[in-house]
């Protein structure tokens, strides 16, 4: 029997697309589970901590999910560096304290199209803060028309006849919830060199779902199951992080980052199709600002991702090939002076 090999397998082109489609098809739909899991768990909305809470069981499972997977594949058990628990911290404060804080309030407070919508705006934060706070990339004009693209699209989303319809608790805190993304994609970016991905992204999740659990809890949060579909669509929720979390990390690490950051443009499509499909928003989908805000979302990611610059949040050099680009201008001397430089 012929021995699987992973770089194989996750290299085809098919697996790639039906693999990042996966991705992108499991994020969507947590738009509209997440607002049925409010009323399977029986979440009073305007009661802030009890999202909180709701939302911290959740990732405290798919913490559990991603590291006993991630222990189980590389056959030990993954815990952080010492010198490395505060940056596991910072990136669970970003990453899923804050992020999802914001995110479950703000769809708390609107439909789960337009939610879907505003959520892809966290694509260009994140180039935003890429190329201005880390400086990890160079921010071009190709990215720029993308930025464009997609806060016009946002733009025409919040316009209602002559009137520009935002709050802070609903499209504010979704906004916010793609901000603390941004920062947590570059410090995951800087930190991920001294630290194993999966540990990393397993323990920020499981320390930041903790984090919400005792806020919640603390501040009066309270959720009461409904029935058995309750548990289950739990499970589904944390499922979808974990399991999206790990196949993206596969793929990410057997291709070229460009080549599964395109598909990111699907993001906001399948969230407000399955929105309209499960919470019947088929209405508000189907409404002209609607549409022409989904073109300009998902063309302004297409665009950054098929003509801007294609290492977006892409690993370092390996310190061989840095190695050999310097050799290739180093003038050779003679052995007493080979440390001389011209």
């Amino acid at each position: 029997m012929k021995k699987f090999e992973a770089e194989n397998f996750f290299s085809k082109k098919y697996i790639v697309v039906a693999g990042a489609l996966l991705c992108c098809m499991l994020w969507g739909s947590a738009f509209p589970c997440v607002k049925l899991g409010y009323t399977l768990f029986g979440v009073d909305t305007s009661s802030y901590p009890s999202l909180i809470l709701f939302a911290g069981i959740r990732f405290t499972l798919a913490g559990a999910l991603v590291l006993l997977f991630g222990s189980l594949t590389q056959k030990r058990l993954l815990l952080p560096k010492r010198e490395n628990i505060w940056r596991v911290l910072v990136v669970a404060l970003f990453q899923t304290a804050l992020q999802y804080t914001c995110f479950y309030i703000g769809l708390a407070h609107l439909s789960g199209v337009k939610s879907s919508v505003l959520n892809g705006l966290g694509v260009f934060f994140t180039i935003i803060a890429a190329c201005f706070v880390f400086r990890t990339e160079r921010f071009t004009a190709i990215k720029l028309a993308g930025c464009i693209l997609g806060f016009g699209g946002v733009l025409i989303m919040n316009v209602e006849g002559l009137d520009f319809k935002f709050t802070f608790a609903g499209e504010g805190l979704i906004i916010m919830s793609g901000l603390s993304a941004a920062m947590a994609a570059g410090f995951v970016k800087i930190f991920s060199r001294r630290e194993n991905t999966t540990t990393l992204c397993g323990w920020q999740f499981f320390c930041g779902g903790v984090l919400l659990i005792a806020t919640g809890a603390l501040t009066g949060g309270r959720i009461a199951p409904q029935s058995g579909a309750s548990y289950a669509m739990l499970l589904y929720l944390a499922f979808l992080s974990a399991c999206a979390f790990t196949l993206q990390g596969y793929l990410l690490k057997y291709n070229p980052v460009s080549l599964v950051a395109v598909f990111k443009s699907t993001n906001p499509l399948f969230g407000a199709l399955f929105s309209a499909l499960i919470l019947s928003e088929t209405t508000q989908l189907l409404h002209y600002t609607t549409l022409i805000a989904l073109v300009l979302v998902c063309g302004g990611i297409l665009v950054i991702n098929l003509a801007g610059d294609r290492r977006l949040l892409a690993p370092p050099l390996p310190r061989q090939r840095i190695r050999r680009e310097v050799t290739r201008f180093r003038v050779k001397l003679p052995k007493r002076r080979r440390t001389a430089w011209r």
